[in-house]
């Protein structure tokens, strides 16, 4: 086997030995090596595409997964990793507390915004089939349902027109237009596309484990969301949004029901000619693996667990050091995407996620997170929100607070009650036979009420009647082998249960 040299020249060392390669060339050699076996692969499945249209953008999409691919492999061979002694906390012009800003309701630049609502994901995790936006939250309605209430609300109220559009991964998209179809008869605009899909690397070889275009879906992948802006702008809808006379676009997760549009952020970031605003949240026990924003080399920058060096993940993870963490709710001018992207400027830290397939396959998916691009936009900063516009829903735990007493809805907004009186909600903490959304509503006779809840721990087989209230500290603990039914109308204040406690109907 020979190797070409692909760096600055050989080293004396290697000039004295000329079969010998340096550490460096030999990475360098065996990139270069990689990159070439993966670029005719990428090829091959390209031919395979009959369509000419559908051709063009299949290779489109495997161009712009050679750049991050190629990105990969350097950052590998340098080994390139974040520099911790740079690390600065965010300056006070970085960090904008949410109460500085004007609290405006007159809103004269909402007809300048679209609302994006990331809808890539798959309800596998809480048991469900379909696009966890499917999922019913709250009163019989889904997320989509909800955001969909409140664009359509916003527009009668301002009457103004804001778009409302889905980013679909092609896990999402097929459902996600067939279920889109029932607001035709809404008075509002919904807009999808598709973010790219990526073939999944086989970890030993670097080769993509997908052999066709068709092949098992499996076999390809999402590429985080930072592919938003390339595929918004390969789709046409970013020229199509600029046309229109759209200049800002907030985007959110669609199961963070905290995110609504916010008059006084948008009007904020018209003021200060800001491209870029993140929206932050103070830090809390259960958010140590959120990303965060700091100071790198006196420009801000979005960090996340990822890209931290392994002897500095638990500073990382500190709640002295790092104090706020990105909500993934962001603010984002339009004109100025196209310009960095029109610059090929744009660098997104590369997130390599390491995965076992179901037949035992070591494969990589490479992503990219979407805050990562606050690096790249002018008077870019974070502004520090209130917790309440951060209400996810990645679990059956955070199922069970937003079905509670603790909020209402209020045209598809969820309102936290006036009778709770801390501004934090309650952790709760369900156990696997809560994890899957059938056996968590079969646990149920009525979801208890928690206005006064401060912690919540069910683990083991425990079931809830109905009208219950739970106050202050409550763990409940069944064994393996028991069971516990709580009984209707129980209240139970810093209590401890466990044991055996069955209820049986007479």
């Amino acid at each position: 086997m020979s190797f070409q040299k692909t760096g600055n020249g050989a080293s004396a060392s290697d000039k004295q030995h000329p079969h010998t390669l340096s550490t460096l060339d030999f990475q360098g050699a065996s990139s270069a090596a990689a990159a070439k076996a993966m670029r005719a692969e990428l090829a091959n499945l390209a031919s395979q595409v009959q369509d000419e249209e559908a051709r063009k953008y299949f290779s489109n999409e495997m161009d712009n997964f050679f750049v991050l691919f190629t990105r990969y492999l350097n950052e590998k061979a340098k080994g390139t990793k974040i520099s911790w002694d740079k690390i600065q906390s965010p300056s006070n012009e970085q960090i904008v507390p949410y109460k500085n800003l004007d609290q405006i309701s007159a809103p004269s630049d909402l007809n300048k915004l679209a609302v994006l609502k990331l809808n890539g994901g798959l309800g596998t995790t809480m048991g469900c089939v379909g696009p966890k936006s499917a999922i019913e939250v709250r009163d019989g309605m889904t997320f989509l349902d909800l955001s969909v209430r409140q664009i359509e609300y916003l527009n009668k109220k301002h009457d103004v027109s804001v778009p409302f559009i889905l980013m679909n991964s092609f896990n999402t998209d097929e459902e996600t237009k067939r279920i889109v179809q029932k607001y035709a008869t809404h008075n509002i605009e919904i807009l999808t596309f598709n973010q790219s899909r990526h073939p999944r690397i086989n970890k030993e070889s670097l080769l993509p484990v997908a052999r066709s275009p068709a092949s098992p879906i499996d076999q390809w992948y999402p590429p985080g969301h930072g592919d938003l802006y390339e595929s918004l702008y390969n789709s046409g809808l970013l020229d199509q949004l600029i046309a229109q006379g759209k200049e800002y676009l907030f985007v959110s997760n669609v199961d963070n029901l905290g995110a609504t549009v916010d008059l006084s952020i948008l009007h904020h970031m018209v003021q200060t000619e800001a491209e870029f605003i993140m929206e932050v949240t103070d830090k809390t026990k259960a958010d140590i693996k959120g990303g965060t924003l700091i100071d790198y080399d006196g420009r801000i920058r979005l960090l996340e667990i990822a890209q931290v060096p392994s002897e500095h993940v638990e500073d990382f993870k500190s709640i002295k050091k790092f104090q706020i963490f990105n909500t993934n709710n962001l603010w984002i001018n339009l004109k100025a995407v196209k310009r960095v992207l029109e610059e090929e400027s744009m660098d997104l830290e590369i997130i390599v996620n390491n995965k076992t397939t179901d037949n035992g396959e070591k494969v990589i998916q490479l992503e990219t997170a979407v805050g990562a691009a606050i690096k790249h936009f002018k008077n870019a900063h974070g502004i520090n929100v209130p917790r309440s516009r951060f209400l996810p829903v990645k679990s059956t735990s955070d199922l069970f607070l937003v079905t509670s007493d603790l909020y209402s809805l209020n045209h598809g907004e969820l309102v936290m009650s006036p009778k709770r009186m801390f501004n934090t909600v309650p952790l709760v903490k369900l156990g696997d036979h809560f994890k899957k959304v059938n056996g968590f509503m079969a646990r149920f006779k009525g979801i208890p009420h928690i206005l006064e809840l401060d912690h919540l721990t069910v683990t083991g087989d425990v079931t809830f009647g109905s009208n219950i209230e739970l106050r202050g500290t409550v763990i409940i603990v069944a064994n393996h082998g028991d069971r516990i039914d709580i009984p209707s109308g129980s209240v139970l204040e810093n209590k401890v249960v466990s044991g055996n406690l069955r209820i049986l109907d007479h």
